[in-house]
């Protein structure tokens, strides 16, 4: 589920979020409701075992309208098996009131945007916290909502190693049970790819962004988080549930602007503009602006692409039981040719990266699709 609203925009983000248009918070709560209302019987009858509400940032929706968002999950689906429930979080936004109201509802994993400890690099990032305020914070929600996971950027404009490392110190001394970690980029149609192409905005040299890589892999395995995706690290028994469900091909129910939803093997995208989903699902029109059937082909290529960011790896038989497609023969070329650079290793019909491979995951990935 999406939720759009945001305080305001940070420079790196691409996402399809409003700020500072609290004014159309109830219109696009009676749209989710509708939505949500409109999916057919036969699909919500079905168990979900995971709901993972993101934007934008949920918490910055008040009290009540949070409240009336999750009470309409609740009761338009069947939660009896469910395993996971998260919601996104800014550090600013959250408080008592809100943690329990959603423990209340049953949410029992938080994602925390924290980005940074430094509040150096959280100016750089033009984030709306502070790095003390966002340690309070971690402890604040932990004891709430057990199952915290936050999001660290790094190779930010003018950032050393030496800060990188005191981010991941910081954040293996919180009662946090999952870190993702994400090189900031530099997307077009973004205020930072604008800054950037001008020259007022720097990226860190690779070689320094690849040291910061391997410097959090290194770190957060000493403080006990595995490895389990390219970007993903979490204490054991903590992995996120609902993100390997997208890496291994299940299907996906998707809801408010922009949603993108994997349901009988078709592909569906909500229109990414808040304003236009909401006038869309007052008019009675749906709101969605791409469909597309996605092959057998199609899909064992997406869950080989995913699976072998997994640092297990993925198993090209069980992907063959799943689509019926035998990527061993339909990719023989581009694997033995990731075997000869080294990027792979197999064993059998399982493929994963190697060491070196770990840095070029998505040219491995790349060679499925």
């Amino acid at each position: 589920m999406h939720v759009p609203f945001c305080r305001h925009r940070c420079g790196y983000c691409n996402f399809s979020v409003v700020a500072d248009r609290d004014d159309l918070m109830q219109r696009y709560l009676a749209a989710i409701t509708r939505e949500l209302i409109e999916i057919p019987e036969e699909l919500k009858s079905a168990p979900l075992h995971t709901v993972f509400i993101g934007g934008g940032t949920p918490t910055h929706l008040p009290p009540e309208p949070l409240n009336r968002l999750l009470t309409v999950v609740r009761e338009q689906f069947d939660l009896s098996e469910l395993r996971e429930w998260t919601l996104e979080a800014n550090p600013e936004d959250i408080n008592d009131e809100k943690l329990m109201l959603m423990s209340a509802h049953g949410v029992n994993r938080v994602s925390l945007g924290v980005q940074s400890f430094s509040d150096a690099k959280l100016d750089v990032l033009q984030r709306g916290h502070r790095g003390e305020t966002a340690t309070e914070i971690v402890r604040q929600v932990a004891a709430r909502i057990a199952n915290v996971s936050i999001d660290l950027i790094f190779a930010a404009p003018g950032e050393s190693l030496g800060g990188w490392q005191r981010d991941l110190r910081i954040a293996t001394s919180l009662p946090v049970r999952h870190v993702s970690t994400y090189a900031l980029t530099f997307e077009k149609g973004t205020s930072f790819w604008t800054r950037k192409s001008r020259g007022d905005l720097v990226g860190v040299e690779e070689s320094l962004e690849v040291t910061m890589y391997d410097s959090a892999r290194a770190i957060l395995a000493e403080a006990g988080f595995s490895q389990y995706e390219i970007s993903n690290f979490a204490r054991p028994g903590d992995r996120c549930r609902h993100n390997l469900a997208y890496w291994q091909g299940d299907p996906w129910l998707a809801v408010g602007p922009g949603a993108a939803a994997f349901v009988n093997q078709t592909r569906t995208v909500n229109h990414r503009s808040t304003t236009t989903y909401l006038k869309r699902m007052e008019r009675g029109q749906s709101p969605v602006v791409e469909s597309e059937p996605i092959t057998a082909e199609q899909h064992a290529r997406e869950i080989a692409a995913f699976g072998v960011r997994l640092i297990e790896g993925v198993d090209l038989h069980s992907v063959q039981q799943q689509t019926g497609v035998d990527l061993r023969e339909l990719c023989r070329d581009a694997l033995r040719q990731l075997r000869v650079q080294g990027l792979i290793a197999e064993s059998g019909a399982h493929v994963k990266l190697t060491e070196r491979g770990i840095h070029f995951a998505d040219t491995v990935a790349a060679a499925f699709l």
